[in-house]
């Protein structure tokens, strides 16, 4: 092909112009009900059994401690040591999270593999064996058991949160990629409610059932096994990296609930030409590469936030707050209800609300609103000794933390590290993000206990600080993504990165000088361009 003169240059960048434009159109186009039954399920047995985990373990915590010194007195004649229960039961509760880091660092290579929806269908077979090894850990009379169940289950929860939000950010139009990655906060919140419920002592939170609790986690594991098949693979993924064509405008169709979806392909073979290479990109070249350091940087520092604001630090104060306040022992399992049912309520009202108010201003607003209520519950726990009506103050201190987590950092930290990397660099962004995340959480565990012995309720100032400079990061750093192609967010750091963007009319003049199936390599894309196809 002849290098393209200068009107058929701009005559082209014109049309690309306005095929980009028409890209407003997109935000009337209903969502789908395989969109949505795609987001559900694939949450479902994904985030869901993840949120599940977090809080499942509470209820029986009573029971498997007996379970364990009970079995301990039939093998060795004597009780456990109390050095030894504390220390099987750290284990038990901290091998979730050594569990969910090798999730993560396996996540890349099996996506590679599988692909995002086979991944997640792979998933569900570690749930179920987890489930079968906790449900039939007593009965077997071995603790050792429930501590691989445990490991394993952090194994699937570890590639959960790496394949699900990859999944969600791919399948989804842009206008309203926000609300359909919120999938994965709502079911890890809806998760996490779901085991304090079915954790009361008049369900299964008795010493006859507890281990039926770990039966259910099969449940979701399952559902998803038997709808998931049939919905559609990333189309991205069909496209970039299975090089299928047909099967990603099949996809389209199906998940967009239209026949001419020449747009979204396009919008595909876009970002293809705007990416170095198609080759799945490891770690280390993730890391050295310039044009994408500010994007790393930002998704570290914000899940490392999403971990060390303090949220796991309130589970801690929460029922001691409420014996101050008068409430009966035998009622706070029903009083604390209420976290989980406003951490969802919160979840699904971010959902709603992220495409009109966006990300960026989400996260500042619940990194911000966290910092604050910190603060003020520093002091309302100082004085709830003094005045009698000071503890209802701090648990709506409490709930008002938890309703500013979920309307923005818990569950937005996942959306965009989906959407601040193009696709050959998305595995092992989430690798990464995933690695912060888990480390982060088992330096929570370890860390707190010290923390709060030594500086008591002024804890939570700690993490009043990690909000605020969040938050200012945020602020500093990070630029809206609502309704950006996955290209115009790239280029949106190309200031701070300090790389140069091609303009429009370069990047046409690239791709017109290209002979059609033919693969290019040098430097700005590495794709095979059917002009006919793609224009």
């Amino acid at each position: 092909m002849d290098k393209p003169g200068k009107d058929q240059t701009v005559e082209t960048t014109n049309n690309h112009k306005k095929m980009c434009a028409s890209g407003k159109d997109s935000e009337k186009q209903p969502i789908t009900a395989c969109l949505v039954s795609a987001a559900f399920f694939s949450a479902l047995g994904s985030s869901y059994l993840y949120g599940y985990n977090l809080s499942v373990v509470n209820a029986p915590a009573l029971y498997i401690k007996a379970f364990y010194n009970k079995t301990w007195i039939e093998r060795y004649g004597e009780p456990v040591g109390a050095e030894t229960a504390t220390l099987l039961w750290s284990i038990t509760v901290s091998i979730f999270a050594i569990g969910g880091l090798l999730g993560t660092l396996a996540v890349s290579l099996i996506i590679k593999v599988l692909g995002r929806k086979g991944t997640l269908l792979l998933n569900n077979g570690f749930a179920v064996i987890a489930a079968l090894l906790l449900t039939l850990g007593e009965k077997a009379g071995s603790f050792e058991m429930l501590i691989v169940g445990r490991l394993i289950m952090g194994v699937d929860s570890g590639i959960a949160l790496s394949a699900l939000p990859m999944y969600l950010g791919e399948i989804s139009p842009r206008h309203v990629r926000g609300s359909i990655g919120q999938f994965n906060a709502i079911l890890i919140c809806l998760g996490v409610f779901t085991g304090q419920v079915l954790g009361l002592p008049e369900l299964l939170g008795q010493e006859s059932r507890w281990n039926f609790l770990f039966a259910f986690l099969a449940f979701p594991a399952l559902l998803q096994l038997c709808v998931l098949p049939f919905l559609p693979e990333s189309p991205r993924y069909l496209l970039m990296e299975r090089r299928d064509e047909a099967g990603a405008e099949r996809a389209f169709q199906r998940f967009l609930g239209k026949k001419d979806v020449s747009k979204e392909l396009e919008e595909v073979h876009a970002e293809a030409r705007a990416q170095n290479n198609l080759q799945t990109v490891s770690v280390s070249q993730l890391m050295k590469n310039p044009a994408i350091r500010w994007q790393l940087i930002t998704v570290i520092i914000t899940m490392a936030c999403y971990q060390l604001c303090g949220l796991n630090a309130i589970w801690y104060y929460t029922n001691g707050i409420l014996r101050e306040a008068g409430f009966a022992e035998n009622i706070l399992p029903y009083i604390t209800l209420s976290t989980g049912g406003i951490e969802t309520l919160a979840a699904v009202v971010s959902g709603l609300v992220i495409e009109r108010i966006g990300r960026r201003p989400l996260l500042i607003f619940g990194f911000s609103a966290m910092a604050v209520c910190f603060g003020l519950l520093t002091v309302f726990l100082n004085f709830q000794d003094r005045v009698s009506w000071m503890p209802y103050l701090s648990y709506i201190c409490i709930l008002a933390v938890i309703a500013s987590f979920c309307s923005g950092p818990g569950g937005i930290p996942f959306v965009l590290t989906g959407e601040l990397f193009e696709q050959s660099y998305r595995p092992a962004a989430f690798m990464i993000a995933g690695t912060v995340n888990w480390l982060s959480n088992f330096a929570v565990g370890l860390l707190f206990p010290f923390i709060q012995e030594a500086l008591e309720s002024f804890a939570f100032l700690v993490f009043t600080v990690v909000c605020v400079l969040g938050a200012v990061y945020l602020y500093v750093i990070l630029p809206e993504t609502k309704n950006k192609t996955f290209v115009d967010i790239s280029q949106s750091f190309a200031k701070i990165n300090k790389i140069p963007v091609p303009s429009p009319v370069h990047e046409m003049e690239l791709v017109l000088s290209f002979k059609p199936g033919k693969e290019v390599t040098n430097g700005k894309a590495a794709h095979v361009v059917e002009m006919e196809s793609s224009f």
